[in-house]
């Protein structure tokens, strides 16, 4: 199933989408964007950068009202970075309009968190010296499986706390649909692909508030505020570690950010980091910087606050499951997209006007970093040369200046000062001029009569098909003269 879809109606070309997609699993395909659902690790930049709002998430919201509408138990994990999106100091705050909506029951997914945290706590202490990067980012877990397979044995095998919280839901609410709330795009996948663990459905803050609106049901601010439990921090950078007893002899890092964070799965695989555990979010700041906060709530210093301040010392009073339930194996996604040849890539740069090396400007304004992987993205048909603006421009000067060069017609073009700015070569046959740069700058009362242009300057009504005999060259032409507002000169066709 496809998270992300893409509104057509609404591309405008300027990949922007490609340009802050870290996997270029974006294919643009006669002008307009289309999502690779096989490369894409749902990281959601395209989203919360697309200034047209052309790309949108695929939402459960209908399914669920469906659910609820038939007399289904419907229970809610909330993930804890709702204290960061939504304006309430504690659970009750939002567990009210949630079932409102006609939930069953509304739990905090850090219990899941503090399930997850004690098995970390097992791997941690395990002997060796083999890194481990947690797995509870799905956009992090999809960039491995399907971009860096080599990493998978460094994931730790453990359920994110979403899974782990569905498990605990599952128990406590035998046969209930579990429907997950979270700033993520990444976990829809994750609910899609593993239907056997985790919940069943998912929506974002931004679809509830949306759902909520529509009911007319609000967030209560006036709830008083809960008990600090330590794993809520999990949302925040460093959370996983701070819920974490650390007293292993490892090294405990962290990183939020793709990419920090591939720069790093990278130097694991190359085997530049031992002994370690990292924790690993794609998103600078965690959770709490979502796309959905991202693009539509983004305070990440109040939002980082407002967890910190919602995780104290304690934790949560939840049985711990048999640990093979929390136990996950990872396994590649391999991408099926062919590298193409050498001499496939030099005949594609060949057609874009690289024909050398300092042709290759690397400009980026393609959304590629460089003109080589322009080239293989277009053999590999996610890109089209037209994609290209220096190869555009060149094209489109070269058919310009062929016209110009060519036409029988002479042309000349003024700026408001009435300053030759272009002249062509039929132009300087007429008026007997050996070279252009004779004129060029020169005021065009030099060689012609200025009154027809300051005429049309001043009225900005052009004049058409004048007759006019140009006494100085002795020669009769028929002369167009017309004012360009947007570039703000005058032109002459003679």
């Amino acid at each position: 199933m496809d998270v992300l879809r893409f509104k057509q109606a609404n591309c405008k070309n300027c990949y922007k989408c490609v340009r802050f997609c870290p996997v270029k699993s974006i294919r643009v395909y006669q002008g307009h964007a289309q999502i690779i659902s096989s490369d894409c690790i749902l990281c959601g930049n395209c989203v919360s950068v697309c200034p047209q709002h052309a790309k949108e998430d695929i939402s459960d919201v209908g399914q669920i009202r469906e659910l609820i509408a038939s007399g289904k138990q419907v229970v809610v994990s909330v993930d804890s970075s709702y204290i960061a999106y939504f304006d309430t100091p504690g659970f009750q705050g939002i567990e009210k309009p949630l079932k409102a909506l006609g939930f069953t029951a509304a739990h905090e997914t850090a219990e899941g968190a503090y399930l997850v945290k004690k098995e970390l706590e097992k791997l941690a202490a395990q002997p060796g010296d083999a890194p481990i990067i947690t797995s509870g980012c799905s956009t992090i877990v999809l960039y491995v499986e399907k971009h860096l397979p080599e990493a998978l044995p460094y994931l730790a095998p453990v359920l994110s706390p979403m899974q782990a919280h569905a498990v605990l839901l599952r128990e406590r609410y035998p046969g209930a649909t579990i429907v997950y709330i979270s700033p993520c795009i990444s976990k829809k996948e994750e609910t899609t692909r593993f239907e056997s663990v985790g919940a069943d459905y998912d929506i974002t803050f931004t679809e509830l508030e949306e759902w909520m609106n529509e009911a007319g049901v609000a967030v209560d601010p006036n709830v008083p505020a809960d008990e600090p439990m330590l794993s809520r921090a999990y949302t925040i950078t460093n959370g996983v570690l701070h819920s974490m007893a650390l007293d292993s002899g490892r090294d405990y890092l962290f990183l939020d950010g793709l990419d920090d964070s591939i720069q790093t799965l990278k130097s694991v695989v190359n085997g530049e980091l031992r002994n370690c555990f990292i924790e690993m979010s794609a998103c600078a700041g965690s959770c709490i910087d979502g796309p959905v906060m991202e693009k539509y709530h983004r305070t990440p210093v109040k939002g980082y606050m407002a967890v910190a301040n919602y995780a104290g010392r304690q934790q949560f009073v939840v049985e711990q499951p048999d640990p093979n339930e929390l136990r996950h194996v990872f396994t590649p996604l391999p991408d099926s997209t062919p590298m193409p040849s050498e001499a496939q890539i030099a005949e594609v740069m060949k057609k874009m006007g690289k024909l050398r090396p300092e042709d290759e400007l690397n400009c980026g304004s393609c959304g590629y970093d460089t003109c080589r992987a322009k080239a293989i993205a277009i053999l590999q048909g996610k890109a089209e040369i037209s994609m290209c603006l220096p190869y555009l421009k060149e094209k489109a000067e070269s058919f310009s200046d062929s016209i110009v060069s060519n036409t029988p017609n002479g042309l000349i073009v003024l700026n408001e000062s009435l300053e030759v700015q272009q002249i062509n070569e039929a132009a300087r046959r007429i008026m007997n001029i050996r070279s252009a740069s004779d004129v060029l700058g020169d005021q065009v009362v030099r060689i012609l009569d200025p009154e027809v242009f300051m005429r049309v300057l001043t009225s900005k009504r052009a004049v058409r098909n004048e007759r006019t005999y140009l006494a100085e060259y002795q020669k009769y032409v028929e002369q167009t003269v017309v004012y360009d507002p947007t570039n703000r000169l005058l032109i002459c066709i003679m």
